[in-house]
């Protein structure tokens, strides 16, 4: 995630800022710019707003999300688009009995999460800023679970579907602890389901069959037997995963090989691209012989080598571990890949690079290829 800075007075702003805590001006993210702006209401607008700029002779109008008014989100909405949610917001189709306590912290944290998800996919460009059909990528339903009745996180059919007991840290970290994976965020849960809603598109749908199976397997294998022998074992996944998988719960299935590693690059750009806002430079510790490189921007075209960003991301997760460390937490990225396992990251590079220049076509939907999950993960 770039960093922001206030039109009107300069301020450093983060993404879910509201108002610029310098000069007081209301901010909202504006989709078909990928910025966070300050904007100001339009004399007698009746709910309009405009960007504020000290120069500005920009016509171009807003309203805010409807969900703005329930503190739950800060994008914008064009004035000529009908819909009263934002592109993000009008993504969910269900969301939990907002009257129980609690629940709307935890919606408020699910849909903070989603648009960091949307976010880094717009900047990927695999999901549209104005889609012309309402929305673009899957649908989501958070739920919560009832009497008799667990809620499964996982996505089928184009639908993604999250237990909103994830936002809550205490169950989320037994939860982690349980399952035996060390990385356990509600943006990690949605990168790692929206992964499963990509293999779709542009493995199924973009004729990426038979390059996928020599990668990650054969998607063919039973899904249900692979994830109740996964689980049968206790969930650390098989003897010496670390070797060809970024995580332990890849190794269950090759769909879910392909939805960890897909997550795993979600997060490699959007902390590549924190690092680079910030004019990150790094140089190993003990190498005087290695001048310390600036950070690249995943995201600019210039900087599209998957061996140049591997490059950038070794060091940085080393430099991200050692600032947890000394405030005394964990290691924010545990992990340590493997050449198989770039190899699985490089393939999900290419496939994104290639949808950017030749959008595939949505698979008709299938039973073999829908695969809800139990509670899973991305790793980092």
């Amino acid at each position: 995630m770039r960093t922001f800075f206030c039109d009107h007075c300069g301020h450093p702003l983060f993404f879910e800022n509201v108002r610029c805590l310098k000069c007081g001006s209301d901010l909202a993210f504006l989709p078909h710019r990928l910025a966070l702006c300050a904007i100001e209401p339009v004399a007698g607008g009746k709910g309009l707003w405009r960007r504020r700029k000290r120069r500005s002779t920009s016509q171009f109008t807003y309203r805010l999300c409807s969900n703005h008014t329930q503190q739950a989100c800060n994008f914008a909405v064009p004035q000529d688009d009908p819909n009263p949610l934002c592109v993000s917001c009008r993504q969910t189709r269900v969301l939990p009995d907002l009257s129980v306590a609690g629940n709307h912290e935890r919606w408020y944290k699910v849909e903070r999460a989603k648009r960091y998800l949307f976010y880094t996919l717009a900047k990927l460009g695999l999901a549209a800023v104005m889609p012309k059909d309402g929305h673009d990528g899957p649908v989501f339903e958070f739920l919560a679970d009832t009497p008799g009745h667990r809620v499964m996180t996982g996505h089928a059919g184009g639908v993604i579907t999250l237990n909103i007991a994830e936002a809550d840290d205490d169950e989320r970290v037994k939860r982690r602890v349980q399952m035996h994976e060390p990385y356990r965020t509600l943006l990690g849960h949605l990168r790692h389901e929206s992964g499963h809603f990509y293999w779709d598109r542009l493995i199924a749908g973009g004729g990426r069959l038979e390059a996928f199976r020599k990668i990650f397997g054969d998607e063919r294998a039973d899904y249900g037997q692979s994830l109740q022998r996964h689980y049968a074992a206790g969930g650390g996944g098989k003897s010496g995963w670390e070797a060809s998988h970024v995580s332990a719960y890849a190794t269950s299935h090759p769909w879910e090989d392909w939805a960890e590693t897909w997550a795993h690059y979600l997060h490699m750009v959007d902390l590549l691209e924190t690092a680079a806002s910030y004019s990150t430079s790094i140089a190993l510790p003990g190498d005087d012989e290695v001048e310390a490189d600036e950070v690249i921007n995943p995201f600019e075209a210039s900087h599209s080598d998957f061996d140049a960003l591997v490059q950038d991301w070794v060091p940085l997760t080393l430099l991200v571990n050692s600032l947890n460390r000394s405030l005394g937490q964990d290691d924010a990225y545990p992990f340590a890949l493997s050449a198989a396992a770039l190899e699985k990251l490089r393939f999900v590079h290419d496939v994104i690079h290639a949808a950017r220049a030749k959008p595939a076509k949505p698979p008709a939907p299938s039973p073999a290829e829908s695969c809800p999950a139990e509670s899973t993960t991305a790793p980092s």
